[in-house]
């Protein structure tokens, strides 16, 4: 029997010496927590070590050398893994090197430092919490670290500092979000135009809207040089429509103290923007909508039957888009924003549309390079809450650890980190 313990203990430790890698899956089948794989990733790369994403490999897996530390770090954070020989892991990355197949190794060699836009206290003056931004609410549950920045840092020259930014649900035209009809008399609404305006005085602005596109084509500027750039919701169409609206008010009186240029719409300058072009203004300053680009007014789609289709790109040929939508599933359930999807007709025909909801004629999902950077704007405010309404608790993130529509979000995070090729445009 000694001899038997002796020959397994031997057994056992050659086949520790040959588990050269940690892998860890990303199917829906294996992965107990998808969101929290991508910090464990990020954690890995943020001490010194590389990894490799494995795109479309079992619903685009992670791998790295093994180390006690890492493998104690997977347990710790509920993450599901798979220890393998060397030999086992040249196999697979042999197996996506087949030219039949539509996968591809990713190096990821940097954890990129991760900038979000903004304030120090939401639109009612309360403190900012992780819960009311669906991207630093993932980020807090997977444990990526992140700054936060506003209008002072980005004037300031700060986005520089910074690999990765993501832009908060802000109004860049300069109307306070289009609250006015519902909420105008609220003490909340009227401190945050205090607020505003102070602001934007103290940098040499007269209007918000002023303040607001200097911070736009600051950021412009940073996409430019290199930077990456991802927005959801309302600030994914303020932010063209106030590039477009460069040198033109449309702003109303109740906004910034005079009347909107009645001939705004004809000066309208689409070269400028990022995404859309020949939308349409709301010129009603009431209305809970900024142009035509939003699909939510007269959106006629039953809550039950709301999802949307990631498209299949190619891993070889096409690695950006392939890295931003990886996932477990290729259907995704929808969800709604203040900006909730973009009308198809006024998106610009070099713009990749990523995800889609076909019957509705509506993207979701949308990407491009500009300059040496590049930008994704994803529709909606909280991939786990269908309809937030104003008061609602925050998303449990708990209950969604596989959530298809987070993943998209930290597909987008860890994107800088992989060496890239742009897409042809």
């Amino acid at each position: 029997m000694k001899k038997i313990a002796i020959l397994l203990f031997i057994t056992f430790m050659a086949l520790q010496a040959q588990a050269a890698y940690i892998l860890i899956p990303m199917d829906a089948e294996s992965q107990k927590n998808h969101l929290k794989a991508y910090g464990i990733a990020y954690w890995v790369l943020a001490g010194g070590s590389e990894a490799w994403w494995l795109l479309n490999y079992r619903g685009g897996s992670f791998a790295f050398q093994h180390n006690r530390v890492f493998e104690k770090e997977c347990l710790t954070r509920g993450v599901s893994y798979e220890i393998i020989a060397d030999g086992q892991f040249n196999k697979i990355l042999e197996d996506i090197s087949n030219p039949e197949v539509n996968m591809e190794a990713m190096k990821l060699e940097k954890a990129p430092k991760i900038a979000v836009y903004t304030p120090d206290v939401n639109a009612k003056g309360e403190k900012i919490q992780p819960w009311d931004d669906a991207v630093t609410l993932v980020l807090t549950y997977a444990e990526i670290p992140y700054e936060t920045i506003y209008d002072t840092e980005v004037l300031g020259d700060e986005l520089i500092k910074y690999d990765w930014l993501h832009l908060h649900h802000e109004d860049f035209t300069g109307q306070y979000g289009r609250f006015y009809r519902s909420y105008h008399n609220q003490p909340w609404y009227r401190e945050n135009q205090r607020r505003m305006e102070e602001l934007a005085s103290m940098h040499g602005f007269s209007k918000v809207s002023q303040l607001k596109l200097a911070v736009v084509k600051k950021i412009k500027e940073y996409v430019i040089g290199g930077g990456f750039m991802f927005a959801m919701c309302s600030a994914t169409d303020t932010y063209d429509i106030a590039l477009a609206a460069e040198g033109i008010d449309i702003c109303a009186e109740m906004y910034d103290g005079d009347p909107m240029d009645p001939d705004a719409q004809s000066k309208l300058d689409f070269s400028t923007t990022f995404a859309f072009e020949n939308f349409q203004l709301s010129r009603n300053p009431l209305e809970y909508e900024y142009s035509t680009i939003d699909h939510s007014r007269g959106r006629n789609v039953n809550p039950e039957q709301d999802y949307f289709t990631l498209f299949d790109f190619s891993a070889k040929w096409d690695p950006v888009p392939t890295m931003l939508t990886q996932n477990h599933t290729r259907t995704v359930k929808g969800f709604m924003g203040q900006t909730t999807a973009f009308q198809k007709e006024f998106i610009k025909s070099n713009v990749l549309v990523m995800g889609e909801n076909k019957p509705a004629q509506e993207a979701r999902y949308i990407h491009n390079n500009y300059g040496q950077g590049f930008w994704t704007f994803y529709g909606g405010h909280d991939p786990e809450d269908y309809r937030h309404y104003v008061h609602d608790p925050e998303t449990d993130l708990n209950l969604h650890p596989n959530s298809p529509g987070y993943r998209l979000i930290l597909n987008n995070v860890l994107f800088p980190a992989a060496k890239k090729k742009k897409r042809k445009t």
